[in-house]
């Protein structure tokens, strides 16, 4: 999905730089730039590579970013996994396999709860990802406080490293956002005013009285409690009822056109 506003810069940034992603012996400098872009698709910045099988910097991945490159210019390169979270005080690796080590487990969701309670309590947190070909090893998870797995179809949970990227930024982005689950996009208008309604309600029963709708006679009371139902159910807008109002206007208008 396309979608960049630039002038939004400040307000992200304002979410914090958020765990590290240390990527173990990534493989493809394409993956690396598209882990990029999913960072900052997330709000993350802290990009660290551990021994990058095809060197660093690498051209494929500035070409692979599509603009993520103030991720790649951050990026850190170590020769071990060891040297790369010295710093960090909680660190989670992600893996699908099952593996013979005594860690807790946990869903991706609980882990983005996980970090950002580590960063209230001024801790320092990091997500590790695998080579593409193998992912971790045991001795690299050995170093994690605990597994991050993803319930996905058992039978094809494999995810390319971009995708687990994006999916546990994702995780972590929607933790702090103050965005709500539903909202209406009001293309410029308000909500209309109880005044605006009533205008109008008044206006559609007193046209309807006029054309014999409200019949018979003692139906009425509930056909306007229905009418009225049924319009402030729907929230119009400010422009919406205007446009309601005009329709009753048109209609009137060419029946008095038709009487001629």
């Amino acid at each position: 999905m396309a979608g960049t506003d630039k002038s939004k810069a400040a307000e992200a940034g304002r979410l914090g730089q958020g765990p590290a992603v240390i990527l173990v012996e990534p493989q493809l400098g394409e993956n690396i730039g598209m882990t990029a872009r999913a960072m900052l698709n997330c709000s993350l910045l802290d990009l660290r590579l551990v021994a990058p099988r095809d060197g660093w910097p690498n051209p494929a991945a500035e070409a692979a970013a599509s603009g993520a490159l103030e991720v790649l210019t951050r990026a850190r390169v170590y020769g071990t996994l060891a040297e790369a979270v010295a710093d960090l005080g909680l660190l989670l690796a992600t893996t699908a396999r099952p593996r013979e080590l005594i860690k807790p487990i946990v869903t991706a969701r609980q882990a983005a709860l996980d970090l950002r309670a580590a960063a209230a309590e001024g801790r320092a947190a990091g997500l590790i990802f695998g080579p593409e070909r193998s992912g971790l090893t045991n001795d690299d998870i050995a170093l994690a406080d605990a597994i991050v797995q993803v319930p996905l179809n058992p039978a094809f949970s494999s995810l390319n490293l971009a995708q687990a990227v994006l999916l546990l930024g994702y995780e972590w982005f929607q933790a702090g956002s103050q965005v709500p689950p539903k909202e209406v996009h009001m293309g410029g208008s308000l909500p209309a005013s109880k005044k605006e309604l009533m205008h109008f309600f008044e206006r559609l029963e007193r046209t309807l009285d006029e054309t014999g709708f409200m019949y018979p006679p003692e139906k009425r009371p509930t056909m306007v409690r229905n009418l009225r139902t049924l319009f402030t159910r729907a929230a119009p807008t400010d422009q919406e009822v205007r446009t309601l109002e005009g329709i009753i206007s048109a209609l009137l208008g060419a029946k008095q056109r038709g009487r001629r």
